[in-house]
Formats: structure tokens, C-alpha cells, sequence
């Protein structure tokens, strides 16, 4: 999946050892899987070069995507 975090975020993921976003339209935080129960536990996370975008492995409880999906990243575009 695809998610925002800000300065917040990222220290109460490092502090809980599981992810927390920002919601930019909603201006606020959100736990992932506080409503759904679908949590990501940080087994690692990992800058890139630019340290401008972070990736986080996750052990992933249930779906991650809103549409009931494991990933969000589901849909082929095309196949090479």
C-alpha cells in the first residue's frame, strides 16, 4: 500500500512497532487496523537514497488494501 507520514507518524511507529500514517484529508493520524483489525507489525524500515521515502516491511493481519485486498498493488497494467 501507499500511505503519508509526517514527523508524528513516524515516531509512533517507531515507538509502537506498528504503523501509523497521516491522513491528509482528514489532518490527523490514523493506527492502521485500529477500525478494521487488519494491523502492520515494523519488522524493518528502509530510507532511500534521498532519505525522502521510506519503505517499511510489514507483517501484514489481514488485508491492507480498502477493497478487501492482501496489497493494494493488484491490478496489471500490462504484462512484459
Amino acid at each position: 500500500m501507499l500511505a503519508y507520514m509526517n514527523r508524528e507518524s513516524l515516531q509512533k511507529t517507531l515507538e509502537t512497532g506498528f504503523t501509523w500514517f497521516y491522513s491528509r484529508s482528514r489532518q490527523e493520524l490514523w493506527n492502521k487496523g485500529a477500525t478494521s483489525g487488519h494491523f502492520q507489525k515494523v519488522i524493518e524500515i528502509f530510507s532511500d537514497c534521498d532519505d525522502d521515502t521510506l519503505l517499511l516491511l510489514v507483517e501484514q493481519t489481514g488485508a491492507a488494501c480498502h477493497t478487501g485486498n492482501h496489497s493494494c498493488f493488484y491490478t496489471k497494467i500490462k504484462k512484459i
